[in-house]
């Protein structure tokens, strides 16, 4: 069970795979528009209403861009799910009552924790960012970077008290559905395991997390393709290798101007682009330019000369896995917490949010991120390392255990 954008969706689908290989029968719960994700992969599918695109781009959605902190942000985005998550339980609801085991996303565990409880499941918590609190970093929600050790895990609290606030109108009327006494603080976190789909090559465990929490490295997503389509591969053969740009689920306030500074952007540094069209509507014209849909990052990214995207989750384990440089995009939210990392690993020069793209920015840092070899040969390096990573394995046996 998931909710949220294609990257919250697209790691359980190659996870889902995975268990069916390995004789589970698995459905992946989550919004409807992502059904397509499993087609081929043995997957089954069980839609849920609510279009995560359709609520970005309404007026509650595009009012995100107003904000220009993490906290704010957050405010905004909790407001919108706790107007929708009661539109989603029901769905939730009546694919639980088919199951044997629950594994649950950390955008809907509030929720599946206690359906999981009312129907007596197992279940199992297994997070895309990590979630619980720590002296380490500040959360992820909030863009990351470090406000010192307690008030980093201060602020870790704090996110989690926001999390329960955005289930909390929705959860008595599920517990008394299920036959469950009322009383217990509304979405409060369980303290069971919780396994992490990212590398710890990336984010090391933090000393201070309980022994419960692990990180397993990345679970990618299925992939039916196994071939380019034929005219990004026609496009690819044409000269040198171009530079990916996109902003994957990411909506912005005006994508023609965007688009503008990224295609001049690239010239002045020399590159041609491949740029995705993505819930932001990029869009890039002429002969050294080519637009794009949706294409495998498996497939595309080793054939890149480096990579611009906004750091969310799936996008950034994918340019990790195709270890070629990046020039991270921050928008909102935890990719500015991977945007640090990517830098902090030594396989970008530096950050460019979204609020400081021009042409010119975007130029000198794709002449340092194609031209100085340090940050290819740590992006190979990283790559291969991230590769030989089982972080699939460790969830498979993990079920196993379960079932």
């Amino acid at each position: 069970m998931t909710a949220g954008s294609r990257g919250d969706v697209a790691p359980f689908t190659g996870l889902g795979s995975a268990l069916v290989a390995a004789g589970h029968e698995v459905t992946l719960v989550t919004h409807e528009r992502f059904a397509p994700l499993v087609t081929g992969s043995g997957v089954g599918f069980h839609p849920v209403p609510v279009d995560p695109r359709a609520e970005l781009e309404s007026e509650r959605g595009r009012g995100l861009h107003r904000s220009s902190t993490g906290v704010g942000k957050l405010v905004r985005v909790a407001r919108m799910a706790r107007a929708v998550v009661g539109r989603v339980t029901d769905d939730l609801v009546a694919a639980a009552r088919t199951s044997d085991v629950l594994l649950l996303s950390a955008s809907v565990a509030p929720l599946g924790h206690v359906i999981a409880e009312g129907l007596s499941l197992p279940s199992l918590d297994l997070a895309l960012q990590p979630v619980a609190p720590t002296r380490e970093f500040a959360p992820p929600m909030l863009g990351g970077g470090s406000w010192g050790g307690v008030a980093n895990r201060f602020a870790g609290h704090g996110v989690e008290w926001a999390v329960e606030q955005i289930f909390a109108p929705a959860l008595p009327a599920v517990r008394a559905r299920l036959g469950l006494p009322a009383g217990r603080r509304a979405g409060a976190r369980r303290a069971g395991p919780v396994l992490h789909g990212f590398s710890p090559r990336l984010v090391p465990r933090p000393r201070d997390w309980r022994p419960e929490l692990d990180i397993t490295g990345y679970w990618w997503p299925y992939d039916r393709d196994d071939r380019l389509p034929a005219g990004v591969r026609e496009f690819l053969d044409a000269g040198p290798a171009p530079v990916f740009v996109g902003l994957g689920s990411a909506t912005v306030p005006d994508p023609g101007r965007l688009s503008g500074e990224i295609v001049r952007g690239l010239r002045r540094a020399g590159l041609r682009g491949v740029v995705q069209r993505g819930w932001a509507g990029l869009a890039a014209d002429g002969d050294d330019m080519l637009t794009v849909d949706e294409v495998p990052h498996s497939l595309l990214f080793p054939e890149m000369a480096a990579v611009v995207h906004h750091c969310g989750a799936g996008t950034t384990a994918a340019g990790v896995r195709a270890g070629v440089p990046a020039v991270p995009v921050p928008v909102q939210f935890d990719e500015g917490f991977w945007a640090d990392r990517l830098v902090a690993a030594g396989v970008a020069p530096g950050a460019v949010p979204l609020r400081r793209l021009t042409a010119g920015t975007l130029a000198a840092a794709l002449v340092r991120a194609t031209r100085e070899s340090a940050f290819s040969d740590r992006a190979r390096e990283l790559g291969a390392r991230v590769r030989e990573e089982d972080g699939v394995g460790s969830v498979v046996e993990a079920v196993g255990r379960m079932a």
